[in-house]
């Protein structure tokens, strides 16, 4: 894609190199031109890059911003196609749990969490096992057990397995809860840490088949596990 933006503070052609140069250097950002005397920056990009990416690599004394778009939908639309795979992969879970529930002549709670999770379950550990490797590589970037036992992560992708099929089968209810809440709290911890410190690694919740950066989203994902079994837990006890 490729956005046009208004650029100030530029005075000579030392400074349009300056910007250039500054410009380049962010991520997803192939292609930069700047013209000092229009005071504008055409920059063509991989994906959306924000407006406050772009203006924290500037010198303080240039100021960049959008002219030809609004930049509030863009970055909408950069999030909407970042997380795309997992937005679908929720609202197909959802929908099957959903007109599942359709048959029973009042909607059983429990029995829709137990179905979505072993949908959420099934689903996440068929892309990590698609590439093992590459997903336990990922995960010990930044799992508080993974980076200590590297072989967890190889573990874990058949842990996820074995959740969705005990929530099929309807195994133990309570001590499966017990456990997905138990592997979950300490799941989360990790990517609480990678994404409150702003690191940039990618996420390995759908294995190393899809590119994801480690977000807000993927905290989301794992806390309503926890939530999810924590209630189921409650109402069995």
């Amino acid at each position: 894609m490729e956005h046009k933006y208004q650029v100030t503070g530029m005075t000579c052609s030392s400074c349009e190199a300056k910007v250039k140069s500054a410009l380049s250097t962010v991520e997803n950002v192939t292609n930069v031109v700047i013209s000092k005397e229009n005071k504008s920056a055409t920059i063509t990009m991989d994906k959306h890059v924000s407006l406050a990416n772009l203006q924290k690599v500037l010198d303080s004394k240039y100021t960049i911003s959008a002219i030809e778009h609004e930049e509030i939908i863009e970055q909408t639309k950069s999030w909407f196609e970042t997380y795309k795979p997992i937005l679908f992969i929720f609202f197909y879970i959802s929908l099957t749990t959903i007109l599942i529930q359709l048959i029973n002549q009042l909607f059983d709670v429990m029995q829709w969490m137990r179905h979505f999770m072993a949908g959420f379950f099934l689903v996440f550990s068929f892309f990590k096992l698609l590439n093992l490797k590459g997903f336990a590589e990922s995960y010990s970037m930044y799992d508080l057990i993974a980076k200590k036992i590297r072989i967890w992560g190889y573990f874990y992708a058949f842990i996820e397995l074995s959740f969705g099929i005990a929530f099929i089968v309807n195994f133990n209810p309570l001590i499966t809860n017990l456990i997905v809440f138990i592997v979950m709290t300490i799941s989360i911890i990790g990517v609480l840490q990678t994404v409150l410190n702003k690191k940039k690694i990618q996420c390995a919740c759908l294995g190393a088949i899809f590119n994801l950066p480690m977000s807000s989203v993927t905290i989301i994902e794992d806390a309503l596990m926890i939530l999810m079994s924590g209630f189921m837990i409650i109402q069995l006890i």
